[in-house]
Parts: C-alpha cells; sequence; structure tokens
C-alpha cells in the first residue's frame, strides 16, 4: 500500500504538467475563439462582452489561476462553441470512450493470449509462421488505414454492420452493440498483433526454464504445463505492457472516433481545437489523463498480484 500510495503522490505532477502544457499550447495558437463563433460580422462590443464573459480578456497566468481554482472545485468551465458547461460535456461522452477502449482492450487480450501461446508452442512449424505472418498483417494496418477498409467491406459491400454513429438511446442497449463492432476491431486489431508477438516470447522464455523440466518430468499434462506454469509466469511482463497500451489505445481513439462519428472524448475533442475551445480541450484532456494516471496505478496494482515476489 506505501508503494501505491507513493505512486499517487508522483503521478499528481505529471497530471499538473501535461494540463498545463495543453492549457499553454492551446493559447499560442492563432486564431480568437470569440471572433470565430461571432463571425466576421460582429462588433467591437459584442467581441468584448463575450471575452469578458469567458475571461479571455485576464492576462494568460489569471486565467491559468482561475483554471485550476476552478477546477480544484470541480467546475471545468463551459464550452464557448457548444455553450455547455464542461463537466456535463465529459461526462455524457467519456462513457463511450471508455466503452471503445476497454472492449478493444479485451479484444486484444482475447486473440492475443491464445495466438501467443499457440505460436510458442509450436515454434517453428507451421502455425507459428501463420500467425507470425497474421501479427505482422495486423501490425501493418494502423486504425486510421484499417477502419476505412472495415466500412468498405462489412458496411458498404456486404451491409451487415452500420457505417458510423452509435445509435439511438443508451450506449448500453443491445440494439446498439452492433455500432461498437467495427470500431472495437478497428483499436483492438493492432494491439492483438503486439501482444501476440509478446505473448509468444515470454511463453518461449518460461518454456525453456527448469522447472517446466521438472513439471513434465513428473508427468503432468502437456496442458497443464503450459496453461497451469508457463503462461501464469509469461504474464508478469505482459500485464505492464497492457498498461502502457490502453494509454496508446486512449490515443488512438481520437481518430477511430473520428472515422467512425463515435460519439466519445476523442471526437469532442478533436472539434474542441478545430473551434479554439480552450476550457473544453483542457478538461477532456485532464479526464484522459486522469484516466491513464487510474490505468496505471490499477496495472501496478495487478503486477503485484500476478507477481508474489512483488507482494511484500
Amino acid at each position: 500500500m506505501k508503494q501505491i500510495f507513493i505512486r499517487v503522490l508522483t503521478t499528481i505532477p505529471v497530471v499538473w504538467l501535461v494540463v498545463s502544457l495543453v492549457f499553454l499550447l492551446i493559447h499560442l495558437v492563432p486564431g480568437d475563439p470569440i471572433q470565430q463563433m461571432l463571425g466576421d460580422g460582429a462588433t467591437a462590443a459584442d467581441l468584448d462582452r463575450l471575452r469578458h464573459q469567458y475571461g479571455l480578456d485576464q492576462p494568460l497566468w489569471r486565467q491559468y489561476l482561475d483554471y485550476w481554482r476552478n477546477a480544484l472545485h470541480g467546475d471545468l468551465g463551459q464550452s464557448i462553441r457548444l455553450h455547455d458547461s464542461v463537466a456535463h460535456l465529459i461526462a455524457t461522452r467519456y462513457p463511450y470512450t471508455l466503452a471503445l477502449t476497454v472492449t478493444a482492450l479485451l479484444l486484444g487480450l482475447v486473440l492475443s493470449i491464445p495466438a501467443g501461446v499457440t505460436a510458442a508452442v509450436h515454434r517453428g512449424r507451421r502455425t507459428d509462421h501463420l500467425l507470425g505472418v497474421v501479427s505482422l498483417l495486423g501490425l501493418s494496418f494502423p486504425a486510421f488505414a484499417l477502419g476505412p477498409v472495415l466500412i468498405l467491406v462489412f458496411s458498404i459491400g456486404l451491409g451487415w454492420l452500420p457505417v458510423s454513429g452509435a445509435g439511438t438511446g443508451s450506449l448500453w442497449s443491445p440494439e446498439n452493440w452492433q455500432y461498437l463492432i467495427l470500431p472495437t476491431v478497428g483499436m483492438g486489431a493492432s494491439l492483438a498483433a503486439i501482444l501476440t508477438r509478446m505473448v509468444r516470447t515470454a511463453m518461449l522464455e518460461e518454456l525453456n526454464q527448469d522447472y517446466i523440466r521438472t513439471a513434465r518430468a513428473k508427468g503432468l499434462s502437456e496442458r497443464r504445463v503450459v496453461y497451469g506454469h508457463a503462461l501464469p509466469n509469461a504474464l508478469v511482463p505482459i500485464v505492464t505492457v497492457v498498461g502502457l497500451q490502453f494509454g496508446a489505445l486512449l490515443a488512438g481513439a481520437i481518430v477511430t472516433e473520428t472515422i467512425f462519428s463515435w460519439p466519445g472524448l476523442g471526437r469532442l475533442v478533436v472539434t474542441a481545437i478545430s473551434s479554439r475551445d480552450y476550457a473544453l480541450v483542457q478538461g477532456a484532456l485532464l479526464a484522459i489523463g486522469l484516466t491513464y494516471v487510474l490505468v496505471n496505478l490499477l496495472t501496478d496494482v495487478a503486477y503485484r498480484w500476478v507477481n508474489p515476489r512483488m507482494r511484500g
């Protein structure tokens, strides 16, 4: 618990640094969000009134201090473009990004663990070579390239799945799950390819250990040796990689949500950046950063649970 508490303390400066850099960079981007919102025909009085309303007439250091003071009280400000509270917009969009990221992560694990174990057990054989080619193809198709292909084949060509969107009503309605399939595959395929190669490498290392030879000498079945002894130990380094890959999925969600018109945080960030919506960009990235920090903490806990030597 002490180590986890120390890890929490060390992540606080990271979150502060990320949000501070975002704050400075978004304010350095050329363009006036108020002018963009009102258009070229706006009067100087209207521009000054809205700048004062959103606090954009204050010096940059004052805006920075006001942002953090309000954020610590749960107020992330108002969206300039959408005319709604940033907290409400994030609460509305966050479940969509979380659902997409988690399902893509689960798909990657479901595909990669059996594939990696099979490739390691059949090292050098036809099955190993076939899985190696498939994983290489998965690495060669990033989400921005695989997404349009999936739409062309399964939506436009075969008509099996919807092209884009998230349906109507609740995200958790069974009739809306079909909208989640293609974005999940688009994000999870490359992750599955990465994890397959890592699982294979970790399994090969474990299968050459002395305790595996001892287990086989005792007459244990090959299935029990592989899945009962080698795999749990091979998962120790994989747990750390999965935590890091979750952060990569959050970043990749921006591209995937844009391709499939998925109403998550990533698509919201793209819209906010294009409209210079300062508060919305900062709030959305703060939510993503906090999620990444939380996932890293959970990864540390899982690593100590999987690896008994770290429990002390």
